[in-house]
């Protein structure tokens, strides 16, 4: 055999060998793609080859104890979004001026997001049917349909704006619930998100003759208060009434509960917010400084004026506990609630060493009853009743 037929036998062998191991490596590797990262690529594919538009559900309505009054309901509005791959470069322009114009909005940042290179972008979120339907009055007028889409939305609505603000809470733009009642439950209250599938192309644009397909939202359960709201008006009335009167800096709070059940039939907290405009400042005072203010304060600022103080502040309970300890007298025949000189106010009281003085001891009480002594909220009366009541 000559040398030259050895060589091309061996070189026939190292390339059928390096088929072989090619022919492996191949199926090893399709068997991987099909086996193992099957299902992630499939989803990756799904991703790549569909458009999801969501749809917000209608969020449940918050009424008080009447079943009757509504505190907070959603509203239906609509969604105006745009598909830049799918409008034609020639109507772009056109597109951005009419929008802008329709909704108030900045003609160049409109124009920025129609020739933006993604495969949607939101053009104005939550407007009334009566501006969508000038859009859609346009686009038919101008043949202009391919990119641009109106889709069903809801927006979150307080038909008594500040009452039961601190307690009710907010809702962010996405109906997500922020604050309040609106978080706590929000679970309760926002239902489910539907939304409509969009077959599109490799660079993003809709695949002609593929059907939408549109799976429906499931609105949220509605819920009770305990509120009674007419209850809740008048504590807000006079609790305001009483804040201004007396000067009080740091406001006020009042919880009103039946005593049968327990069930919180008013929960107020002043100075409120108004609940439909809940980033804007509620005072005077703050609206005069809010320019100047850094964003940090502002933050601070309306996380103050957004929080419940009658559930989250701490304090002594003071003056508050004499009503426990008058029931308590009263219960076990201790006292009577109008007899003359009962009780008498000298301006203090000295307990284990340590003197407690009336808040008006420059000019103490005297002789009272009961019901003059809690109406005057008397230390020294009331010091001296518990340790009568505590020691029958």
């Amino acid at each position: 055999m000559k040398f030259t037929d050895i060589r091309r036998k061996k070189r026939m062998l190292v390339m059928l060998i390096v088929i072989t191991i090619i022919f492996i490596a191949l199926i090893f590797r399709i068997g991987w793609l099909q086996f193992v990262q099957g299902a992630e690529l499939k989803d990756m594919a799904y991703i790549q080859q569909t458009l999801d538009r969501m749809i917000n559900p209608k969020r449940g309505a918050i009424y008080d104890a009447t079943g009757k009054n509504i505190l907070a309901v959603s509203a239906s509005v609509e969604t105006v979004t745009v598909m830049p791959t799918n409008i034609k470069g020639e109507n772009k322009e056109k597109v951005a001026k009419a929008c802008s114009e329709i909704f108030g909005l900045d003609y160049e940042k409109t124009l920025a997001r129609v020739k933006k290179r993604s495969s949607i972008e939101i053009i104005v979120r939550k407007v009334e049917k009566e501006k969508t339907d000038k859009l859609r009055l346009w686009m038919n007028e101008n043949n202009i349909t391919d990119g641009i889409n109106i889709d069903e939305d809801t927006t979150r609505y307080y038909p008594n704006n500040s009452l039961l603000s601190n307690v009710l809470g907010f809702c962010g733009d996405d109906n997500q619930g922020l604050n309040g009642i609106e978080l706590q439950f929000d679970e309760i209250l926002s239902g489910t998100q539907g939304k409509i599938i969009t077959a599109r192309n490799a660079v993003g644009g809709s695949v002609e003759n593929e059907k939408e397909e549109y799976v429906k939202a499931v609105d949220g359960k509605d819920i009770v208060l305990t509120i009674d709201m007419n209850i809740q008006s008048i504590a807000e009335k006079y609790l305001k009434q009483a804040v201004i009167d007396n000067k009080c800096t740091d406001g006020g709070n009042m919880i009103l509960m039946n005593p049968q059940n327990g069930d919180i039939l008013a929960m107020v907290t002043y100075p409120n917010y108004n609940l439909n405009e809940p980033f804007e400042p509620n005072t005077e005072e703050l609206k005069a400084m809010w320019g100047e203010m850094s964003a940090k304060d502002k933050n601070n600022s309306l996380q103050q004026m957004w929080r419940n103080k009658a559930i989250t502040d701490t304090y002594e309970t003071g003056s508050t506990f004499k009503i426990v300890t008058t029931s308590i007298a009263l219960e076990e025949n201790l006292v009577t609630t109008d007899k003359e000189g009962e009780f008498y106010c000298s301006g203090s009281i000295e307990v284990a060493g340590a003197r407690i003085r009336c808040w008006r001891s420059y000019n103490p009480h005297g002789s009272q009853s009961l019901r003059e002594a809690l109406s005057n909220s008397c230390n020294p009366v009331f010091i001296g009743l518990r340790s009568k009541s505590w020691c029958k």
